[in-house]
């Protein structure tokens, strides 16, 4: 019975490492509609947002069932929950790279001034890089992986910052849509860095019973 039940928890933890792919996909496929105005794009992030939620109410099923049906406890019941949350997050990681795609797809001709075109093009790298390292926290937990999410996060941070700054200066010259616009977009890619370090804080807390010590907290689910 026990061997089962561990069987089954590994299938979740399956489970999770492939929505982490999926919610990767959607950045990449946000990135080309916004930075390549890669229009078709568009179609296959949805087509992927779609998988992505049904894979979410699949973890969540699979994870009720076992609490129902096995009454985990102690490290067996930190995975469950923290399989519950971690979909949670990562199903809004996929939302947020809808909005990316549908804010450049809704005013494609000043998305983002020239001027600000390096400082997107860094934040999106760091944004899809951070992505990719949560698959490898999934996999295999280490309190390095979170440590190091967390430092590139507050470099997503700082960029934001720089560009919220640029916003609203009184000398800035663009108008009112483009910052609007550039706001939108920063406060989209700084979001899901902060999804990213969540999740991950939250699988090295199902594998070690503590919650690594930073100065973020757990993200909030809305914007």
């Amino acid at each position: 019975m026990r061997e089962r039940f561990h069987g089954q928890l590994s299938v979740l933890g399956e489970l999770l490492s492939s929505m982490c792919g999926m919610a990767c996909e959607e950045l990449h496929l946000a990135n080309r509609v916004f930075l390549d105005r890669d229009v078709e794009a568009a179609a296959e992030l949805a087509t992927v947002e779609a998988r992505l939620n049904a894979a979410r109410t699949r973890c969540e099923e699979s994870a009720q069932k076992l609490l129902a049906l096995q009454a985990p406890v102690a490290g067996d019941l930190r995975t469950v929950l923290a399989a519950v949350y971690c979909a949670d997050r990562l199903e809004r990681m996929g939302d947020l790279a809808q909005h990316i795609a549908e804010q450049a797809l809704r005013a494609p001709e000043f998305a983002v001034p020239d001027a600000l075109t390096g400082r997107f093009g860094e934040m999106a790298g760091l944004v899809c890089s951070m992505a990719e390292d949560l698959g490898a926290a999934i996999e295999g937990p280490t309190a390095e992986v979170f440590h190091s999410l967390a430092r590139s996060d507050q470099r997503v941070d700082a960029l934001y910052e720089e560009l919220m700054t640029l916003v609203t200066e009184p000398d800035w010259d663009d108008g009112v849509a483009p910052a609007i616009s550039v706001a939108l977009l920063a406060r989209f890619y700084e979001r899901f860095a902060d999804q990213v370090v969540s999740v991950a804080r939250r699988v090295d807390f199902a594998l070690t019973g503590e919650l690594p010590e930073s100065s973020l907290r757990d993200a909030p689910a809305e914007l």
